[in-house]
C-alpha cells in the first residue's frame, strides 16, 4: 500500500478547491484517481458542502402531493393484510403486506400502490412459504397509517381521521377493491331448486368479505352503501370472522365492473 505525505494531499486539495478535475490532479501528482476522489469527497464533507441525499417527504408532513386514489387502494390493503413494524435494530418502520402466491397480479398492483404513494421510497419482496411481503419502509409511515397500534387489529378500534375519510369518500370504489383483494373473494355460489318434478342446480356469482374487526366492517359496509351496492351479513362464521355477502345480479355486476375477481 502506498502512503502519501500531508504536503501531497494538500496540494491535490489546494488544486481541487480551484476547481481542477480528480483526474487532472491525479496525474499531476501521481497518485492513484480513487485516493483523489476520497480526499476530495471528505474535505467537501468536512466544509459541509455534502449535504447527503435529500429526505423523502411527507403528505401530511410537507404537504407533499399524494395520488389519492393509490392511497384509498393501499389503506385498504393494510387494513386487511398489512401490518406496521420497527424493529430495534433499524431506524424507520416498514410496512409489510401479505400476499398470497396465488395472485400475482395482486402482488404487482400492491406494489405499484406502494410505489405511487411513497415515490421517494424503495419497495421490495420478501418470501415466505406460500406467499410473499411486500414491503416498504419510511419514518412517515405512522404519519400515513395512523390506525397502527399495538395487538391485532380486531382488539383495539380501528377509525379514519378525517382527512382519511375524504379520500375514501371521493375513491369509494378503490378502497372496496383493496378490501376485497386482502380479505374478499368473489366465487360461484350453487343452490338447487325443484321445478316441474325435475331438481336443478343452479349457479350464479358472489362477492364475499370476511374480517374480524367490527370497524373495518362497518368501513367496508358503508363504502358499499355510497356506491349503492347492497349487502347483506352473513351467518357463517370463520373463527372470529364475519362475513359480508354481496349477491344481488345488479349489485354483483357493479362490483364486477369496478372489482372483478383477483388475479
Amino acid at each position: 500500500m502506498n502512503f502519501h505525505s500531508t504536503d501531497v494531499r494538500q496540494k491535490a486539495l489546494t488544486l481541487l478547491r480551484g476547481g481542477a478535475k480528480n483526474a487532472d490532479v491525479a496525474r499531476r501528482l501521481q497518485v492513484p484517481p480513487g485516493t483523489i476522489g476520497y480526499w476530495h469527497h471528505m474535505d467537501r464533507a468536512k466544509r459541509g458542502e455534502c449535504p447527503g441525499k435529500p429526505q423523502p417527504l411527507c403528505p401530511r408532513c410537507d404537504g407533499r402531493e399524494l395520488d389519492e386514489s393509490a392511497y384509498a387502494y393501499l389503506l385498504a390493503l393494510y387494513l386487511g393484510d398489512g401490518h406496521i413494524i420497527q424493529y430495534s435494530r433499524h431506524r424507520v418502520p416498514s410496512l409489510m403486506i401479505t400476499c398470497d402466491n396465488n395472485w400475482p397480479g395482486l402482488m404487482d398492483e400492491c406494489e405499484q400502490a406502494m410505489r405511487t404513494v411513497f415515490p421517494d421510497n424503495s419497495v421490495c419482496r420478501v418470501r415466505r412459504t406460500g406467499c410473499q411481503n411486500v414491503k416498504i419502509y419510511s419514518k412517515h409511515l405512522w404519519c400515513m397509517f395512523p390506525q397502527h397500534g399495538s395487538g391485532m387489529k380486531h382488539t383495539r378500534p380501528i377509525i379514519l381521521e378525517a382527512w382519511q375519510q375524504d379520500i375514501v369518500d371521493r375513491y369509494p370504489w378503490e378502497f372496496i377493491r383493496g378490501l376485497i383483494h386482502s380479505d374478499g373473494c368473489r366465487n360461484m355460489n350453487w343452490t338447487e331448486k325443484v321445478i316441474g318434478g325435475e331438481r336443478k342446480r343452479y349457479e350464479y356469482p358472489r362477492y364475499f368479505f370476511s374480517n374480524a374487526s367490527a370497524d373495518i366492517l362497518r368501513l367496508f359496509t358503508d363504502a358499499l352503501d355510497l356506491v349503492g351496492v347492497e349487502w347483506k351479513s352473513t351467518n357463517q362464521r370463520t373463527r372470529l370472522a364475519k362475513n359480508i355477502s354481496v349477491a344481488k345480479r345488479a349489485s354483483v355486476a357493479l362490483m364486477d365492473a369496478h372489482v372483478g375477481a383477483k388475479h
